[in-house]
């Protein structure tokens, strides 16, 4: 069985988290809500804090190798705490190290960058950090799901189900040699 890691902290786009989980529960695979510390984080919906989620686990207790794949859901607050955190982007290193898949829709990015793994990689996002990703080395289109080598990315959440789809894809495919940090 497949296991997937969705990381996120207080702030994700609540959607960007709920309709990965479930479209990867769907397929039969094992999903974690991986964070910062343990308990519950909130999420975010139109404009205003939304839902609770459980984690599951909390950063210091996973390694990239107990996962086949990373998913990076958006909003604006979620990233942004976890881009300053070292013990998350190790994390999020070592799968594309260990050439797994990457998921990231709409600000998720922002995580990939301050990982310092989008050099040279054909990615998307949400429009506000396409220079951020360009200043960072990227290769930035506007599209609806571009995949580059196992990273997978979108732009909001009207990409959700495109996101999702892809997203599977690459999962029951498996690593990917020409994935890379």
């Amino acid at each position: 069985m497949k296991k997937i890691a969705i990381l996120a902290t207080n702030g994700f786009e609540e959607s960007e988290l709920k309709s990965p989980l479930e479209a990867m529960k769907k397929e039969g695979f094992e999903v974690h809500i991986i964070s910062e510390e343990a308990g519950k984080i909130k999420g975010w919906a139109d404009g205003n804090w939304s839902n609770s989620y459980n984690v599951d686990k909390t950063l210091d207790k996973v390694s990239a190798k107990d996962y086949n794949a990373l998913v990076l859901p958006g909003g604006v607050i979620n990233p942004d705490k976890l881009r300053r955190n070292e013990t998350a982007l190790v994390f999020v290193r070592d799968f594309f190290k260990q050439h797994k898949p990457v998921a990231a829709i709409c600000h998720g990015p922002q995580t990939l960058i301050s990982a310092d793994v989008v050099k040279g990689r054909t990615m998307t996002s949400f429009p506000s950090i396409r220079k951020d990703l360009e200043n960072a080395g990227a290769l930035w289109v506007d599209q609806e799901v571009v995949t580059d080598e196992a990273l997978v990315t979108s732009r909001n959440p009207n990409d959700l189900p495109a996101f999702n789809a892809k997203l599977i894809e690459e999962i029951k495919e498996g690593k990917h040699e020409l994935q890379h940090a």
